[in-house]
């Protein structure tokens, strides 16, 4: 699916434990990504990833209308794995490659990240993944070493359990998003020691593929300063 109709998609629907790595050619002189098979609890979670194995690693979660692929597309598994980082972009449980997969969303990533063999990423989640990164993030503050919501759904829930987290964030936002108001932004970093709030002007709820640029300099600028405490 094109990332003009993924956007569309998004926008009507508001919106690897050992690994198999197989590698996939990529168009247009992108680097190669390679894909990925854990097994979380019996059940199969497919992805894909990108950049030195030794690079601090950055895990890219996704919307309800997206998946792993959408970060290949967007180039962001590119420029990640370009700046050292070792980019890891998974397919929810009933999404993409894992569409057969089910689990409790609240305890998902705590189980994923070992299978993974990946300790203290940086988490960007946008939208309904937030169902799987906030819960996480309150509960597991030192396995974190950045979080990155992207105007996450149910973030209202969470506040109270994230208030005074030590998580470095950087909280995204598109400044024309019309699933979940701009001020929740505020509200959300607010809960944090240390956020920065970055409003992309102009952009939707899925603010990543209309401001790409900003979002990626933005990301790479935090993941570096986070990962090199």
């Amino acid at each position: 699916m094109s990332l003009a109709a993924t956007s569309l998609l998004a926008a009507l629907c508001g919106s690897i434990g050992s690994a198999r790595a197989v590698a996939e050619s990529e168009p247009d002189g992108v680097l190669p990504s390679s894909a990925i098979e854990v097994v979380v609890e019996g059940q199969a979670i497919r992805g894909r990833s990108v950049g030195p194995a030794s690079g601090a690693p950055v895990l890219l979660l996704h919307g309800a209308a997206f998946s792993s692929m959408t970060w290949e597309q967007l180039g962001t598994l590119r420029v990640l794995a370009e700046a050292g980082f070792r980019a890891v972009a998974i397919d929810l449980p009933g999404f993409g490659g894992s569409k057969s997969a089910r689990a409790e969303p609240a305890t998902f990533l705590a189980k994923l990240l070992p299978a993974l063999e990946i300790d203290r990423p940086v988490i960007v989640s946008p939208s309904m993944s937030g169902r799987f990164s906030l819960p996480f993030v309150a509960a597991h503050p030192d396995r974190v070493a950045g979080f990155v919501p992207v105007a996450p759904v149910g973030a209202e829930a969470w506040l109270a359990r994230l208030e005074g987290s030590a998580v470095p964030a950087l909280v995204v936002w598109g400044e024309r998003d019309r699933l979940l108001p701009v001020s929740g932004a505020r509200i959300l970093a607010a809960a944090f020691r240390d956020a920065r709030v970055l409003i992309l002007p102009g952009a939707r709820h899925p603010a990543y593929l209309d401001r790409p640029e900003a979002f990626h300099r933005a990301l790479v600028e935090f993941a570096t300063r986070v990962t090199r405490r």
